[in-house]
């Protein structure tokens, strides 16, 4: 059984940051049930550029509000409090948070907990 709590987890390596958001990583590869998750937070009037072009993300709102633009159609859909979007297909887009937003992001193949968004936007697919 893995318990963990988010106060063990803030201030800590299992915490990773980017410009526009913060990544509190609870589950790794190394644990092994199969995917990875996170708490990230999204800082309020950003817009970021992402591509997960060697994982599939499932993303859950639980606080905040936004946007998602696919750039491959132009499609834009609001985010919520209670909103899933997955990037099935690898999608590249654009990720606006008009308020503050805290999402859970889950990964497969799971992250091994140092992965930051390169040049492309991209994580790159790391071992141990």
């Amino acid at each position: 059984m893995i318990v963990k709590s988010l106060d063990e987890i803030i201030g800590t390596e299992d915490e990773t940051s980017g410009e526009t958001w913060s990544s509190r990583r609870f589950l790794y590869k190394k644990d092994n049930v199969g995917f990875s998750m996170n708490d990230t937070i999204i800082k309020a009037g950003t817009e970021s550029y992402f591509w997960y072009k060697n994982h599939i993300e499932a993303v859950y709102c639980v606080g905040g509000e936004g946007e998602i633009e696919d750039i491959a159609t132009g499609e834009v859909h609001p985010i919520k409090d209670g909103t899933i979007y997955v990037l099935n297909d690898h999608d590249k887009h654009y990720l606006r948070a008009k308020t503050e937003m805290r999402m859970v992001c889950v990964f497969n193949p799971p992250l091994v907990g140092k992965e930051t968004h390169d040049e492309e936007g991209v994580y790159p697919l790391l071992t141990e």
